[in-house]
């Protein structure tokens, strides 16, 4: 059988790039190429796309060459742009593996429903309100899941410093990997965490910090079909969880580690498996996500965030938590794949055979 032409998108203009990258060469070693033919699709931090031999050192440059995913649904695959007329290249299915804005926002996924080629993960609408913290907010409280106390800030908006009851967290509504995050002790520090945040999004939350653990559930499928990892929590020397901004993840974070399995009773861990599972389905997520909560004293389970492309690197939670449950990467890849070949409209694939 034909191998399966698989479009791999990585990097982007986001904060995130350097995350994105790094998870991209996580699925280049895992990923099956007796069953997979890979077409590496390199966004630089300037937005500009290329067709690469994939996530290497300096994979923008001599010998890739610039390339788009067509929204021509007659092309159903990537146009390469370096000669004189624009060459087509089918592709049976694409994964996106961006974190951030204009990634893991809807962004890419609107271009993927025009282009009508199945992508991996979850869609437009998912994507968009797990992005937004506080739309996933309302989404989670309509479905009795408990979110942190929090207030909006909008554009150009100065929040008054004496309406607060400290500490809290500044952060922007729509960013990942602690981006613009700051914990704020008290008044005099809220004018300069707004501004931090602002480099990131105009919309902003301020949320009243949440005493628990910091525990966290990769889920994996389609409803009603879902598979959960083993939970994990972060145990924290000092600060917050921010590994993706330090300078060598790779050999450990500056403040934290995540224990999996998780160190609480086996009925908490089922709660929390449970609960990711209920916020995944009320969220209209599918593929994959990974559900990061707070387990307070009393042992009620409160909202973190929703991230429908999680990260992938060798020091991430995601694919750690998976693992633990006995799913490599491999196989998830594997099974994120299928689903979006399986839920995709009738036609005709170039490879797959299917």
């Amino acid at each position: 059988m034909s191998r399966i032409r698989i479009g791999i998108v990585f990097g982007g203009p986001s904060e995130e790039h350097a995350v994105s990258f790094k998870s991209a060469r996580e699925v280049a070693a895992s990923l099956d190429t007796e069953m997979y033919e890979a077409f590496w699709i390199g966004i630089t931090r300037d937005g500009e796309w290329r067709l690469c031999d994939g996530p290497v050192i300096g994979w923008e440059g001599a010998g890739s060459r610039p390339a788009i995913i067509s929204p021509d649904r007659g092309t159903r695959g990537l146009l390469v742009l370096d000669g004189a007329r624009p060459t087509p290249v089918p592709l049976d299915v694409v994964l996106p593996v961006l974190h951030g804005t204009a990634g893991e926002d809807g962004a890419i996924q609107g271009l993927l429903e025009l282009s009508g080629i199945p992508y991996a993960g979850c869609d437009v609408a998912a994507s968009a309100v797990c992005m937004d913290k506080s739309l996933a907010y309302l989404v989670a409280r309509v479905a009795g899941i408990a979110t942190p106390e929090h207030r909006i800030i909008g554009p150009g908006e100065e929040p008054d410093s004496a309406g607060f009851t400290y500490p809290v967290f500044v952060k922007p509504a729509r960013s990942g990997s602690s981006f613009g995050v700051t914990r704020v002790a008290g008044p005099d520090e809220l004018a300069p965490a707004v501004a931090a945040a602002r480099e990131f999004d105009t919309k902003l939350l301020v949320e009243a910090a949440v005493t628990g653990l910091e525990v966290g559930c990769a889920v994996l499928g389609d409803p009603p079909d879902l598979t959960v990892g083993e939970v994990d929590h972060i145990a924290l020397s000092h600060g917050f969880f921010r590994i993706h901004q330090e300078d060598a993840p790779e050999t450990g974070s500056e403040n934290s580690v995540a224990i999996v399995p998780a160190d609480v009773p086996a009925e908490t861990r089922a709660r929390v498996q449970e609960t990711a599972k209920h916020l995944y389905r009320a969220l209209g997520c599918r593929g994959l996500a990974r559900v990061d909560v707070f387990l307070t004293p009393d042992g009620t389970v409160v909202l973190n965030e929703v991230n429908t492309l999680p990260g992938l690197t060798s020091y991430s939670r995601y694919p750690r938590m998976m693992a633990a449950a006995g799913l490599p990467l491999s196989a998830v890849i594997d099974r994120v794949v299928a689903l979006a070949l399986d839920a995709a409209p009738a036609a005709p694939l170039t490879g797959a055979g299917r």
